[in-house]
């Protein structure tokens, strides 16, 4: 959540940002409007204690005195009821404000390139070169199917579409992967961490899916439990509400999961194949920093990413998305695109952000800053998506027969 006493004193400098990631002029006059309705309420609350106070005082030189106090004492207990009343206004206008603010994303950072979509991103750099084929490349359903690897029409019969079935090597690879991945990360610092696929609407609202994303989740019926779109929501919400000594910050997590989405959003983009499926596993970076750190953390994780790419010779590119192209949640993102040799373009295969207080705020993270609390910063990133990944190797390492070589980092993982 943003941070509402900011915008209660730079209202104008927090919009024109919120403008770069497409915020709407109608949401910022109404959240405007709201902001000063909950300051008018605090100005009435105010003016009205500020009175209670003097006619307290004014009260003890009446007794002292002697004098009479029946009718300021009726001008007392009535400002009481005012009181009550201004409390209570107050409080529907800061509930008021809270909820809306709930729906606002987080403030870009100042060095996000502007832009309306993916189109503007800048490229950071390129990490290895693309491999040139003697031949025509095949893209990875074509190659999936030939060697049996993965099986479409039966996910179809167990789900519906967009679901498949792993078999065989394409199945051990998926493993392979996992467990090289999760090694690799744990090596670099991010501890192993094993969480629930189901979490309550707390945890959603506090890593900033909910509630602007509820249409693409997958709720439990009669219960307020979703299967998670990603390991960020249960691993960030591992410290929900609690203040962290300053000495075990920065906590580095890594975690397996599968991940559930609708794609909502996404309908008739990515129908074929395995880049776009409702089901699919993924290992996640998950740091909580204080915040001079969180730049160095975020640099290091989007590194972690890099190299893990790097160490199974999959050439890509790093992105810095644009203002109007960075998520929800994310104050800064730097996302990794993978070559796709069959496709002839990059794709993107993980995404790093830094949230800053927005999670935190809304999570309730803090730590113990000296003889104050603060807010942590919180920072996520895929490392990386596994179905994504078994798509890079399949393109990047078939031959001309159709057949598929191993990475080498995975031929330990594989017996």
């Amino acid at each position: 959540m943003i941070d509402l006493k900011l915008l209660q004193k730079d209202f104008q400098s927090v919009s024109d940002k919120l403008m770069r990631k497409g915020v709407s002029i109608e949401l910022l006059d109404t959240l405007k409007k709201k902001n000063e309705e909950l300051k008018s309420a605090k100005a009435s609350y105010e003016t009205l204690q500020a009175a209670q106070n003097a006619m307290s005082k004014e009260f003890g030189v009446y007794k002292k005195e002697g004098k009479d106090v029946s009718e300021l004492k009726a001008k007392v207990d009535a400002n009481k009821v005012k009181i009550s009343e201004a409390l209570e206004v107050q409080r529907i206008r800061q509930e008021e404000l809270e909820a809306l603010a709930m729906s606002i994303p987080n403030i870009p950072d100042d060095d996000v390139p502007e832009g309306k979509d993916d189109s503007q991103n800048v490229e950071i750099k390129k990490v290895l070169t693309p491999r040139t084929f003697s031949f025509t490349p095949k893209e990875h359903w074509e190659l999936a199917e030939q060697n049996g690897w993965i099986d479409f029409e039966r996910g179809v019969k167990l789900a519906t579409s967009r679901f498949s079935v792993s078999f065989g090597m394409g199945a051990k690879l998926e493993r392979a992967l996992i467990n090289f991945m999760l090694n690799f990360n744990s090596k670099r610092g991010f501890e192993e961490v094993s969480v629930p696929s189901l979490v309550n609407r707390a945890a959603l609202e506090g890593t900033g899916q909910l509630p602007k994303f509820e249409d693409d989740l997958y709720k439990v019926q009669d219960q307020e439990l979703f299967l998670i779109p990603t390991a960020e929501v249960p691993v960030t919400n591992l410290y929900q509400d609690e203040i962290l000594p300053s000495e075990k910050l920065p906590i580095k997590m890594t975690a397996y999961t599968s991940c559930f989405r609708k794609e909502a959003g996404a309908a008739g983009r990515d129908t074929r194949g395995m880049i776009r499926q409702h089901q699919f596993h993924k290992v996640e970076l998950v740091s909580i920093t204080k915040p001079e750190d969180s730049d160095k953390v975020f640099e290091e994780m989007v590194q972690t990413a890099s190299n893990l790419l790097s160490a199974l010779e999959l050439p890509h590119r790093l992105m810095t998305l644009c203002s109007g192209d960075l998520g929800f949640g994310a104050a800064k993102t730097v996302d990794l695109e993978v070559w796709l040799p069959g496709q002839n373009c990059y794709r993107e295969i993980s995404s790093v952000s830094n949230t800053r207080e927005f999670q935190a705020r809304r999570a309730k993270i803090r730590f113990k800053d000296g003889e104050k609390n603060s807010f942590v910063h919180t920072l996520n990133g895929s490392s990386l998506a596994v179905g994504r990944t078994l798509v890079a190797i399949m393109e990047n390492f078939q031959n001309e027969d159709g057949s598929i070589t191993i990475p080498k980092a995975l031929e330990p993982y594989i017996n």
